[in-house]
C-alpha cells in the first residue's frame, strides 16, 4: 500500500511518507528511549548486586542465548502469521516483564537468579519480535523505500542511545535502577497504540506449503546457497561476538579503570549513540545501494581501529570520544548488512532469512558476552578489548579480498528478488 509523499518529505525522511511507517517510528522511538535505560541500569545492578564481570557476561549471555536458539522459529512464524499480530504479543510480553523487574528492584525483593529468569524470558519474546520487525518493515513502506525505512529505525535506535542511557545514569545516581525498569515498561504503550491504529490489507501469509520443517529447511538452504547472504552473516556474526567485549565490560572500565562510575558508563554509551545516529542519517541519505558493500569493510576495520585505542585510553574525555567513530562503525555495518539482504530475498522467505540474520546480529552477542566475561579475569578487560578489536580487523581484511566476486553475485540476487515479488 502506497501513498503519495507529502512535499515536506524530503530524501531523508522519504519512509515517513507512509502512514503506517510513522505510527511505528513515532511508538518506537518512545520505547527504545525506554529500552535503553534498562539496559544501562540493568548493567549498573548487576555490578552492583556482584561486583563480578563474570556475573555481567552471564547475564548478557542469558538475555540472548534464546535469540540465537529459538530466533529460527520466529522467523517461520513471521512467514506464516499476521506480522502486527506477532509484534502485539511480543511487545506486551516484554513491557509485563520490565513491570515485573521494576516491582522487585523498588521493593528491594531483587537477587541474581531474578535477573537471570526474567533475561531469558524476555530473550524468548525478543527471538519472535525480532525477524517479525525487520519482515513487517516491507509491509509498512515496500521494497522502493526498505532501505530508507532501515536507516531512520537505526536512527531511531541510536537517537534513543543518546538519550536512555544518560537518563538511566541520572536516574540510577538520584533515585535508583527500578525507576528505569518501570519507565521502560511503561513506554511500550506507545508501540502497542501506533501498532493498533495501522490500517494494513488484509493478512495473507506467503507460506501455504509444507510443514514447519519443510519452511525452515527452505530458508536455510536459500541462505547457505548464496554467497553474498553467507559472506554478510559471517561478518555481522564476527562484528557482533567481537565488539560484545566493549559494551559488557564498560561498567568496569567505568568504574575502575576511568574512575567515573554510573555517570561516565551513561555518557560512553550516549556517545556512542551519537556517532550511530551520525552514520544512520547518512545512510538515509543515500539513495542506491550501490558502494554498500565497501562501507561494510571499511567499517569493519575502523571498528576494530576503535575498540583497540579504547581499551588502550586511561581518559575519560579521550574515551568518550573514540566511542563516536566505533558507534558510527557498528552501526553502519549492521546498518547496510540489514539492508542488502533484505534487498536480496524474496518477501515470500523474509522472515525466515532475517531470522538467520538474527542470529548472526543478536544471537552471537551472548556468546560474546559470555567469552568476554570468561577472559576479563585472565586477560584484564583492556586486553579482552584489544583481542576484539585485532580479530575484526582480520575479518575486515578477509571481507574486503571477496568482495569483487561478492558484488557481482549481489547485483544478480537483487534483481532476481525484485523480478520474484512483482510475479
Amino acid at each position: 500500500m502506497t501513498e503519495s509523499p507529502p512535499k515536506t518529505y524530503l530524501g531523508m525522511f522519504r519512509a515517513l511518507r507512509h502512514r503506517n511507517f510513522r505510527l511505528f517510528a513515532s511508538g518506537q522511538m518512545i520505547s527504545l528511549i525506554g529500552t535503553w535505560m534498562q539496559t544501562v541500569a540493568q548493567s549498573w545492578l548487576v555490578y552492583r548486586l556482584t561486583g563480578s564481570a563474570m556475573q555481567l557476561g552471564m547475564v548478557g549471555f542469558a538475555s540472548q542465548i534464546p535469540i540465537f536458539l529459538v530466533v529460527p522459529l520466529g522467523g517461520l512464524a513471521a512467514d506464516r502469521f499476521d506480522r502486527r499480530s506477532i509484534l502485539l504479543k511480543t511487545q506486551t510480553a516484554a513491557m509485563l516483564l520490565a513491570g515485573m523487574l521494576a516491582a522487585l528492584t523498588l521493593t528491594e525483593q531483587i537477587q541474581v537468579w531474578h535477573l537471570y529468569v526474567l533475561a531469558v524470558l524476555l530473550g524468548v519474546a525478543n527471538a519472535f519480535d525480532i525477524p517479525t520487525r525487520q519482515a513487517f518493515t516491507v509491509q509498512m513502506v515496500g521494497r522502493e523505500d526498505l532501505p530508507n525505512a532501515i536507516s531512520l529505525n537505526s536512527s531511531m535506535v541510536n537517537g534513543a542511545r543518546m538519550v536512555g542511557p544518560a537518563l538511566a545514569g541520572i536516574l540510577v545516581g538520584w533515585v535508583g535502577e527500578g525507576w528505569c525498569f518501570l519507565g521502560n515498561s511503561l513506554s511500550y504503550l506507545a508501540v502497542l497504540a501506533g501498532l493498533a491504529a495501522m490500517r494494513l490489507p488484509s493478512w495473507r501469509p506467503t507460506l501455504q506449503q509444507g510443514n514447519a520443517l519443510q519452511n525452515l529447511y527452505e530458508g536455510l538452504t536459500f541462505v547457505l546457497k548464496c554467497r553474498p547472504i553467507r559472506d554478510l552473516l559471517a561478518m555481522l556474526g564476527l562484528v557482533s561476538l567481537m565488539a560484545s567485549p566493549h559494551v559488557v565490560l564498560m561498567p568496569i572500565f567505568a568504574e575502575e579503570i576511568l574512575g567515573g562510575g554510573a555517570h561516565a558508563l551513561g555518557l560512553m554509551l550516549g556517545m556512542s549513540g551519537a556517532g550511530a545516529l551520525v552514520g544512520a542519517l547518512i545512510l538515509a541519505s543515500r539513495r542506491a545501494l550501490a558502494g554498500s558493500s565497501i562501507w561494510i569493510a571499511v567499517s569493519g576495520s575502523t571498528l576494530g581501529l576503535g575498540t583497540i585505542a579504547f581499551a588502550l585510553s586511561r581518559s575519560l574525555e579521550i574515551s568518550c570520544l573514540l566511542m563516536l567513530p566505533i558507534g558510527f562503525s557498528m552501526m553502519t555495518q549492521m546498518a547496510l548488512s540489514n539492508t542488502l539482504i533484505q534487498a536480496m530475498v524474496p518477501d515470500y522467505l523474509r522472515g525466515r532469512v532475517m531470522s538467520f540474520h538474527s542470529m548472526m546480529f543478536m544471537g552471537m552477542a551472548p556468546l560474546g558476552a559470555l567469552l568476554s566475561g570468561a577472559l576479563a579475569p585472565i586477560l584484564g578487560a583492556p586486553g579482552t578489548v584489544i583481542l576484539g578489536g585485532v580479530l575484526l580487523l582480520a575479518g575486515s581484511a578477509v571481507f574486503s579480498r571477496r568482495l569483487p566476486r561478492f558484488r557481482a553475485a549481489a547485483r544478480r540476487l537483487t534483481r532476481e528478488a525484485r523480478s520474484g515479488d512483482s510475479a
